[in-house]
């Protein structure tokens, strides 16, 4: 069954002509975004010197570093050249643990400071200068990279591994901070203000009527910021503050091409397995917070 429409009816002709006008202007939009964005590309690339016919004839570069590195793995001599490639298997596990360490202690630390400044920064339960100067603050710790950090640190403190635990702690702290004081900012105020209503401190408040309610999504955070970190500490060593960054760095400097690929191929395999198991933790901690 069709519905025949009157197209001469004024008020369906001033609809369609409405509707012709909106899109009109949808469309104007969208060329508009579409050439600013060309521009700006365009800009962009002139400023940072891209020469397309200068990178069109080095593409072919790239595939070859990569066949490069690849070692070579015969089916009759298999375990032989296996373990010709990870001839120093022992020393890249330990130099990778103490990159897992670097990343543990960072985030440790980096979420410890930022629970501890997330409540004054919120804008919920933070207030006046307090809030300002702690907003500005994680700020300051979020924006400037952890390989800066490092660098600075590693003048300070010498080459090892504090300087990239330190490092990675202060960038974390700035990133956790913020999105921590994001969470608090969409809790129920309900506890809050009845907390409140029966003459509780400040304090007595988080930790009874707010961290109850944020504590799984503060977790969950912080398991997703350990893998950023775990990648993050692979590269501190390329600036001496630890970690198999240091020995990667080194390979890649000395064209020991099996090498690099060798270090990689951990890095990579180590980084998937701590993404799926955080996955999975993550997973399981908000839905216990949804049963809740």
């Amino acid at each position: 069954m069709t519905l025949a429409i009157d197209h001469n009816d004024p008020t369906l002709r001033g609809h369609a002509e409405a509707y012709s006008r909106e899109m009109a202007a949808k469309r104007r939009q969208t060329l508009l975004g579409a050439v600013v964005f060309i521009a700006c590309v365009l800009l962009a690339a002139y400023g940072a010197e891209v020469d397309p016919a200068k990178f069109a004839e080095n593409a072919w570069r790239f595939p070859k570093y990569i066949l490069e590195i690849m070692p070579t793995l015969r089916p009759a001599t298999f375990f032989s050249d296996l373990k010709e490639w990870y001839w120093n298997l022992n020393g890249w596990l330990k130099l990778l643990w103490q990159t897992l360490l670097i990343a543990y202690v960072g985030t440790l630390l980096g979420a410890v400071g930022g629970f501890l400044l997330c409540f004054t920064a919120s804008a919920n339960l933070g207030s006046g200068w307090v809030r300002w100067g702690t907003r500005r603050f994680l700020e300051f710790c979020r924006t400037v990279p952890e390989i800066v950090f490092a660098l600075i640190f590693v003048i300070a403190f010498g080459l090892g591994p504090l300087p990239g635990v330190l490092a990675i702690a202060i960038h974390t702290m700035g990133a956790m901070g913020k999105l921590f004081s994001e969470v608090v900012e969409n809790i129920d105020m309900k506890p809050v203000d009845g907390m409140t209503a029966t003459g509780a401190t400040w304090w007595q408040t988080i930790r009874f009527a707010v961290v109850p309610q944020v504590l799984s999504n503060f977790a969950s955070y912080a398991l997703l910021r350990f893998e950023i970190n775990v990648r993050g500490a692979s590269i501190m060593g390329f600036v001496g503050a630890g970690g198999i960054g240091q020995d990667l760095i080194e390979a890649i400097r000395k064209f020991y091409f099996t090498d690099v690929s060798a270090i990689l191929f951990l890095i990579i395999l180590t980084v998937m397995l701590i993404d799926y198991g955080t996955e999975r933790l993550r997973h399981a901690l908000l839905s216990l917070e949804h049963r809740q």
